[in-house]
């Protein structure tokens, strides 16, 4: 009879160095899926410290998991490792997409994050010990030497972790975006594989095991290159599913998913899913939110956030200098194009100045060194432990520094009613901060429904529009003084402050929509 079994592959220096910059690549493609994950998770989820710690013990977990499944293939290591090679590039390059897919049909892609952080968990498992029964095949080895093999396999594994850890946020991130940037990271998995397919191991598996390997990955590629073809086609609709009106921009910023939607005269801006404004009423929020912060010896405000200009807008028609600190440039270069219509343009105005920068790194810095006659804290509602931060009282301790005498400091802190527990604790925070006198009141905002704000501000503070003021569509000197009574089924509570340490305010918001819809 004559023996079917292939001849053995080689293992001389050159073989073994290709082999280990293959594994690196592979490896920093493993990473790229993992890193993409935890930024899903915060785009999805609002990246909490549930799922963070689900999907990183979830994926150590599911390492050690795929290593015990390999060992029934150990048998034929070349053809094992390659098939797991082309479902970790389709699975993992995928990801990504069939996640916001999920997310936009569904609802809730938490379970769905969960899978896929096992599967491919046990997929990159796996390849260690395939790869070291792969090189030892057809050797006696005595415990020094595969000790030697198993650091030389771990060194490339962790380099190509760190060039996948640094070309996910520099690289792929910011050109690609999320969806894009893994599938391109599923296309170089793919292509690593089929070198090694077709270069390293050919000599070490059957014509027929080559053949049908190189088909199986050539085929995972074509997958995936589609899916790269047709993703912005397949995103527009996904998305579209969450918005009840057409999406005229959409842009995954460095920081946060961005997206306005136009429904006749109707411009709405979402962060992250959430909207921000309708044009429809946001006079009803930016009014309520400035004008108590602004006395007739203003001059000079600070704004944190609010990168949609509609602050500035009602700032700069009093001639005050503006002083604007907000991290995502993209979202300024939204309001100076598609949303120039709501704000009039305030922030190309030369009295506003504009900061792209991290608020709490530029307080902790000291600012520019002025002092400011008001600050207005103008962010989205604190759904993770990264916008938290600045609803800390630490923070806001910060934020106090920046005031001159008499100065007034005035937040936007969610629904007093739907959310109370974040209401009242953005009051009590404050009170921690130092604040002299604290007024909470709230409005009606009819897209947002009963909406809170606070204000920090000298003793015997009222809340009113100041006679600078130009003629305004809702607010009056009247409406505010009614804001700052509340009813018997929201008086205030004693909450602790939130802290850096502690951060309630994540839990506040998301027990406080629960309980809004029982």
């Amino acid at each position: 009879m004559t023996d079917k079994t292939p001849p053995s592959q080689p293992s001389t220096p050159i073989w073994r160095w290709l082999l280990l910059v293959s594994v690196a690549i592979c490896a920093a493609s493993g990473l790229v899926y993992e890193l993409a994950l935890l930024t899903l998770s915060a785009s999805l989820n609002g990246g909490g410290v549930v799922e963070t710690s689900l999907i990183v013990a979830g994926y150590v977990a599911s390492l050690g998991l795929g290593a015990l499944l390999a060992k029934p293939f150990l048998k034929a290591p070349a053809q094992t490792f390659l098939v797991v090679e082309a479902l970790l590039g389709v699975v993992g390059g995928a990801s990504a997409l069939a996640l916001y897919i999920v997310f936009a049909t569904v609802g809730q892609s938490l379970v769905a994050l969960v899978i896929s952080t096992l599967a491919i968990g046990v997929l990159v498992g796996a390849e260690l010990p395939l790869l070291m029964t792969l090189i030892q095949r057809g050797k006696m080895t005595d415990a020094r030497g595969s000790g030697s093999l198993l650091a030389t396999l771990n060194f490339a594994d962790y380099v190509g972790a760190l060039v996948g850890g640094l070309a996910w946020p520099f690289v792929l991130l910011p050109w690609l975006g999320m969806v894009r940037g893994t599938l391109a990271a599923g296309m170089v998995n793919i292509a690593a594989a089929l070198f090694i397919a077709a270069v390293l191991l050919r000599r070490s598996m059957p014509r027929v095991h080559v053949f049908v390997t190189i088909t199986a990955l050539a085929t995972s590629g074509v997958v995936l290159v589609s899916a790269l073809v047709l993703s912005s086609s397949i995103l527009h609709s996904a998305k579209q599913r969450l918005y009840r009106d057409p999406i005229v921009y959409s842009h995954q910023s460095d920081y946060q998913d961005i997206v306005v939607t136009i429904q006749g005269k109707d411009h709405r801006l979402y962060l992250n899913g959430g909207l921000q404004y309708s044009s429809r009423d946001e006079y009803r929020y930016t009014e309520s939110l400035v004008y108590p912060a602004i006395s007739e010896k203003t001059k000079n405000v600070l704004v944190i956030g609010g990168g949609d200009g509609l602050a500035a807008r009602e700032l700069i028609g009093m001639d005050i200098h503006v002083t604007q600190v907000e991290l995502d440039p993209e979202v300024v270069h939204v309001a100076n194009t598609i949303l120039h219509q709501d704000n009039g343009g305030s922030m190309e105005d030369p009295r506003v100045h504009i900061i792209n920068t991290d608020a709490f790194t530029w307080l902790r810095e000291g600012g520019d060194g002025t002092l400011f006659d008001a600050v207005i804290i103008d962010l989205p509602d604190p759904d993770n432990s990264i916008l938290a931060r600045l609803y800390s009282e630490e923070f806001y301790v910060l934020a106090r520094k920046q005031l001159a005498p008499e100065g007034r400091m005035v937040v936007q802190a969610s629904s007093a009613y739907s959310t109370p527990d974040v209401f009242w604790r953005v009051q009590s925070t404050l009170k921690a901060a130092g604040c002299p006198s604290v007024i909470p009141y709230h409005v009606h905002v009819p897209t947002f429904g009963d909406w809170g704000y606070a204000l920090c501000a000298p003793e015997g503070t009222r809340l009113e529009v100041p006679e600078r003021a130009p003629q305004l569509r809702y607010a009056s000197t009247e409406v505010l003084q009614a804001a700052g009574v509340f009813g018997r089924d929201n008086q205030p509570r004693d909450l602790p402050a939130s802290t850096l340490d502690r951060p309630y305010i994540v839990d506040d918001l998301r027990r406080g929509y629960r309980q809004a819809g029982d």
